[in-house]
């Protein structure tokens, strides 16, 4: 189960993963506000991950056991999803997830947070374009792929975000998810000491494996060549123990 971070929708957001279901069955979701999924409750609806990682659980409960993936909030969204449906996760992997709590006092992760506080004090002020672009820049994703206009579907998408339940709200429970004993792997895109830091604290508490796939930022989904075989062998050592 691939879980997608802002701003785009699931299936665009995962589109180099599509090769890993000729030998998985891989199910993409689309958070509330994104793809063909309702938008979140409000006026104007926001992004909120505790509503999202209770749409994760359920399905993963549903469904389960799957092998849970989170990529940015997304990531957010599938720790708490795996706190709330354990037995659901085979196993849990998060790609560089905003949890700034976690590693709060580090330097690194204290000046991304502080620009992200900025951008959300003036989010009411700018046009989705612009904000886009510097919500891109400041996670380290590339503000040079951002079209413009953006077209109707990304202008919903960034419009949802700007709107968003800040990801540093997030409590995220890691001795209870230690204690659970899912197999997890975190990974990095190398480009950043705050995402370094958030992954490191992550996998030390969780006694997860850790990865860096430098090459696209934050947007670490994008470099398939490694991170498809690097999921492919980690899910199926989790399906041996």
């Amino acid at each position: 189960m691939l879980v997608h971070g802002d701003v785009t929708a699931g299936e665009a957001a995962w589109s180099r993963q599509r090769p890993l279901a000729e030998r998985w069955r891989l199910l993409v979701v689309d958070r509330r506000g994104f793809g063909d999924a309702p938008a979140p409750a409000g006026d104007p609806g926001r992004e909120d991950f505790e509503v999202d990682a209770a749409d994760v659980a359920a399905l993963t409960a549903a469904i389960g056991p799957v092998h849970l993936v989170g990529h940015s909030y997304g990531g957010v969204v599938a720790l708490l999803a795996a706190d709330r449906e354990p037995d659901a996760v085979r196993s849990l992997t998060v790609i560089e997830p905003p949890a700034y709590a976690v590693a709060r006092g580090n330097p690194d992760v204290e000046a991304l947070l502080a620009r992200q506080r900025r951008l959300v004090e003036q989010a009411r002020d700018l046009p989705p374009e612009e904000y886009l672009r510097r919500f891109l820049a400041d996670v380290g994703g590339d503000p040079d792929r951002v079209p413009s206009p953006l077209g109707d579907e990304l202008e919903r998408h960034t419009r949802v975000v700007m709107g968003f339940r800040p990801p540093w709200e997030a409590e995220i429970p890691l001795d209870r998810l230690a204690g659970a004993g899912i197999p997890t792997l975190v990974v990095s895109g190398g480009h950043g000491g705050g995402f370094e830091a958030i992954c490191d604290v992550i996998a030390g508490r969780l006694g997860a494996e850790r990865s860096v796939i430098a090459g696209a930022g934050h947007n670490v989904p994008r470099v398939a060549e490694a991170l498809n075989p690097l999921l492919e062998r980690f899910w199926r050592g989790a399906v041996a123990r």
